[in-house]
């Protein structure tokens, strides 16, 4: 490794995030784009398509709407699940070796006061126990399949039945995994039904282990990243400092054996409209000081504070951010709605947009007609 940061030129820099993230078709399978970011983050707000099915378009050949959730819930010797990413809520698609290093943090959730994630209620235990041994028995359970009208007191969720409440519980502390989707509806099992025995019976990781994989998870997700100062110490050879030319201030790092990738980086001409939480706009930091582009996911910001829009998708053109385009698909009238778009370039990124969402031979129009839920 060398002993001094590698100096980049600011192209150079984007040109690799761009490669090393996988842009461009890079990945033959959904599989293989999770071993290598490490996870895909997953949400469930569907304006113009899923998070998740944006981030993997742009990086998994052929790639169609709905290919991860078919993925993770194929049935067979799995590869991946879906579970919060340590210390957040965030949702994510993560190989199944990363299951070991969650288990101390849902242990510590089980004693928690958290009305979302915490221990369970007297209420809550005893269907607790039911509902395991009919999983056990019977397979996936949702909550829709037990009898629970009352709603859980003192809940977070003013309409939450105990059973929804349950079940959550029971998915935060690991006691519990999703094994399949209809819709959007949930059906849970336990785990030695949806993951390799060797890894449901691994031991779990010493916090020092746990520690390295989440720093060079951070890695493997964005390829270019700021580090903490416990983090570079705890990576130690295993990363390599970047300097940026024209950007003083800014200290970055890479993986190791991401270094040839260095020679290999290409920019993409055509205009791309890319997920909001994309891998490599995700450090609002970084996205500001190396591609010069500030980006505010507006989804939950109130309608009158909004400057870009509901959903507005960033457009890459030419190796740069140059606008962005707020979009909405009218599945039931085959078009694509640009409620509002800046940048040369975003019209024909939403015609692109439509092919992926199956829209195809769709009429993309221009409106101002509120997008809000």
């Amino acid at each position: 490794m060398p002993t001094s940061p590698l100096l980049l030129s600011i192209d150079t820099a984007r040109r690799f995030m761009l490669r090393a993230t996988g842009f461009g078709g890079r990945f033959t399978s959904v599989s293989q784009a999770i071993e290598h970011l490490g996870f895909v983050q997953i949400d469930p707000i569907n304006v113009c398509g899923r998070m998740h099915d944006h981030i993997l378009r742009t990086r998994v050949k052929a790639y169609r709407e709905h290919d991860l959730m078919a993925h993770l819930h194929q049935g067979g010797d799995r590869t991946a699940f879906e579970h919060h990413l340590l210390g957040s809520h965030n949702l994510a698609a993560m190989p199944v070796e990363a299951w070991p290093h969650l288990q101390r943090e849902m242990r510590e959730r089980m004693k928690s006061d958290s009305l979302w994630s915490g221990k369970l209620t007297t209420a809550e235990k005893r269907l607790a126990a039911a509902l395991l041994e009919r999983m056990r028995d019977e397979g996936p359970v949702s909550s829709q399949d037990i009898e629970s009208a009352r709603k859980a007191k003192s809940h977070a969720w003013d309409s939450t039945t105990v059973a929804k409440s349950t079940l959550q519980k029971l998915f935060f502390h690991g006691r519990v995994l999703i094994a399949k989707r209809e819709g959007t509806r949930r059906y849970y099992d336990v785990p030695e039904k949806v993951l390799p025995p060797a890894i449901v019976n691994a031991p779990t990781p010493s916090v020092e282990e746990t520690a390295i994989w989440q720093a060079r998870l951070k890695l493997r997700q964005r390829r270019l990243a700021i580090l903490t100062g416990t983090e570079k110490s705890i990576l130690d050879t295993e990363v390599c400092a970047v300097a940026v030319d024209g950007i003083p201030k800014l200290r970055l790092h890479l993986l190791s054996e991401d270094i040839p990738l260095l020679e290999e980086a290409e920019s993409f001409p055509e205009p791309l409209l890319i997920a909001p939480l994309d891998p490599i706009i995700y450090d609002r930091r970084l996205t500001e000081q190396l591609w010069g582009f500030h980006y505010r996911w507006e989804v939950y910001v109130p309608p009158q504070k909004r400057v870009r829009g509901y959903y507005a998708l960033p457009l890459l053109h030419g190796g740069r951010f140059t606008g962005h385009a707020d979009v909405k698909a009218d599945r039931a009238t085959g078009k694509l709605c640009i409620v509002s778009h800046q940048g040369r370039g975003a019209r024909a990124a939403a015609t692109n947009l439509a092919r992926f969402l199956g829209l195809r031979g769709c009429t993309v129009v221009r409106t101002r007609d509120s997008i809000d839920p």
